[in-house]
């Protein structure tokens, strides 16, 4: 499910989005720098400032998750159930892995996302012939004016 290729991208992505739900119904999208592949069928984030998100996981545990290459256009959505972790060997293994990957901020507790599905999401403009370089040049150049 979560293969080396994809693990791979999530280690080249620096922002992803983690979309949960409120106890009164409402949805809530929160951005992540910390999303990893930790094993073939789970992610891990880390909560450094994650209150809302935290709060609606401990009330549904449903989550998915949605890491997209802004300059290719190309990425992953995964659903799954959360879990949040505080302590243990996991705790300590993938906080080590996030100090070792530089990661400095504090961590209060990990995520731990037991994927159900994965797909990719691609950009319509591939559906329009656009080759990836094209694309690339396309937001590249976007971003540079900036």
């Amino acid at each position: 499910m979560i293969t080396p290729e994809i693990k791979d991208f999530l280690n080249s992505q620096k922002l992803g989005y983690v979309a949960t739900v409120s106890s009164d119904g409402k949805p809530n999208i929160s951005p992540k720098g910390t999303i990893i592949g930790w094993t073939f069928d789970t992610l891990a984030f880390a909560d450094i400032r994650s209150p809302d998100t935290l709060n609606n996981l401990h009330v549904c545990p449903d989550v998915e998750i949605n890491v997209v290459d802004p300059i290719l256009r190309k990425g992953y959505l995964f659903q799954g159930t959360a879990r949040i972790i505080e302590s243990g060997n996991m705790y300590d293994d993938i906080l080590n892995y996030y100090r070792t990957s530089g990661v400095k901020s504090p961590v209060n507790s990990i995520v731990l996302v037991s994927v159900s599905s994965v797909s990719e999401v691609i950009s319509p403009l591939y559906d329009l012939g656009m080759t990836q370089q094209e694309i690339k040049s396309k937001w590249q150049k976007h971003f540079a004016a900036l």
